[in-house]
């Protein structure tokens, strides 16, 4: 019998911190190599902010991929505002862009009840609030796991849609009544809402693992794009305070019914620094002027909230662990123009517990709160107009200021993964590619 190579011509692009990380602009980058790009998990609670000859695109659900016109893909591990759906196509299609899109099936619909009770639980968890968006993700998910959810291909049949509303929404309405007495939900209005939507969304639903399969076994090139980070992970983040997905490449197979074995290339995405949204213990936070200046100097604003993110020094402890997770092959580091000016820079290397040196991340936030995280310190760079930074990416890595590249190498040297991509800038061509053929 002759000798079978499997040839894996896909990528995974992977936040490794807590979000916010940059993997829109890399999905984008990547994208004019590929034929799909697909997202696998999370709702219109993540968002990726695209530049694109000048011009910002913000999506919450498309992926990143359609600003180039690629085939896209909504996988099944996705929850779908349908709304919010609508109106980025709307968007895409009013920039003159053409939608190569298609819908799982299988991807649960979030609905207006889920957002109310997103709210409610939020407010009544206290301390142990995530801090969420309130799209209603965690409630639809949890419908989902208690297999009371209501998926895309129901929205396209009229009595299956109507037999499933009768049953949940009283089981929704009885529950919000727990927290407000008064509160009624009006199955009419909903189930013409969401037969609208459906006769809107029907032609690009369709059952997308055989459909994701095939390509890969044609040959295609796909792109797995991550929303949020992986320590904000269902399973193996910092629990309760993230997101009810698996935000990491674990979450690929089950998210798209793709076979772990076909996955190719991780690309792990991390920050000059650290950035999050949401409560939970944050070890590198800066709460002083230097903090601010990070904040003003990267856009530290969500995408989806427009709130304030919380930063801090870069912490490799944390991005080790997300390293191991997610069996990353390469790293791509941003934002680095954004703690220019600043002097020193820091870098967490470890934390200590009790003065004892930890082996590794400890994920618990009883624990992380009682860390120390221990730090190295470099020489800052100085500031550069953004025309100054574009001007040294076309000429490479070797143009970046010597304090930078002291910066870059031992970062990478500490993780023991190779750099293959730095960003000093929002836009694509911003970028410094250091390894060839990586897609």
């Amino acid at each position: 019998m002759d000798k079978c190579e499997i040839k894996k011509k896909n990528l995974a692009i992977i936040g490794l911190s807590w979000g916010d990380e940059g993997k829109g602009k890399f999905v984008d980058y990547f994208s004019q190599k590929a034929d799909v790009v697909v997202r696998y998990q999370g709702g219109n609670n993540a968002g990726h902010t695209v530049v694109c000859n000048g011009k910002k695109y913000k999506f919450h659900l498309i992926p990143s991929g359609a600003v180039l016109e690629k085939e896209i893909v909504i996988a099944n591990g996705v929850v779908i505002d349908p709304r919010v759906l609508l109106e980025e196509i709307a968007l895409l299609e009013k920039n003159g862009k053409k939608v190569n899109l298609k819908i799982s099936s299988t991807a649960h619909v979030i609905f207006p009840f889920h957002k109310v009770l997103d709210g409610l639980e939020e407010e009544s968890k206290l301390d142990l609030a995530a801090g969420t968006t309130r799209r209603g993700i965690g409630p639809t998910y949890s419908d989902k796991a208690s297999r009371w959810g209501i998926r895309m291909h129901d929205l396209i049949h009229p009595d299956i849609l109507k037999m499933k509303l009768m049953k949940l929404i009283p089981i929704k309405e009885k529950i919000i009544q727990v927290f407000n007495p008064t509160y009624k939900i009006d199955f009419d209005s909903i189930y013409q809402e969401y037969l609208e939507y459906g006769r809107k969304l029907k032609p690009y639903i369709v059952d997308t693992a055989p459909y994701l399969n095939k390509l890969i076994d044609e040959g295609r090139k796909i792109i797995f794009e991550g929303a949020q980070g992986t320590l904000l992970g269902i399973d193996h983040g910092m629990y309760p305070y993230g997101t009810s997905s698996n935000a990491n490449a674990l979450g690929i197979p089950p998210g798209t019914g793709i076979s772990p074995k076909k996955l190719g290339k991780i690309i792990g995405i991390m920050k000059a620094y650290t950035s999050r949204v949401g409560g939970g213990v944050l070890p590198t936070e800066l709460m002083d002027d230097v903090g601010d200046q990070i904040r003003k100097q990267g856009n530290e604003y969500g995408t989806t909230t427009g709130r304030p993110r919380r930063v801090g020094w870069v912490d490799l402890f944390n991005i080790k662990y997300s390293i191991m997770l997610n069996g990353v092959d390469f790293l791509a580091i941003t934002l680095l123009d954004a703690l220019q000016g600043i002097n020193p820079v820091k870098i967490c290397t470890h934390y200590e517990l009790n003065g004892t040196p930890l082996e590794h991340w400890p994920i618990h936030p009883e624990i992380i709160e009682k860390c120390v995280p221990i730090y190295k310190e470099f020489k800052g760079w100085d500031v550069k107009t953004p025309e100054e930074w574009s001007k040294i990416a076309t000429r490479g890595y070797s143009s970046l200021p010597s304090e930078m590249r002291e910066y870059i190498e031992f970062i990478e040297k500490k993780l023991e993964t190779k750099i293959a991509l730095i960003s000093i800038g929002p836009s694509r061509e911003d970028t410094i590619c250091l390894i060839d053929d990586l897609f």
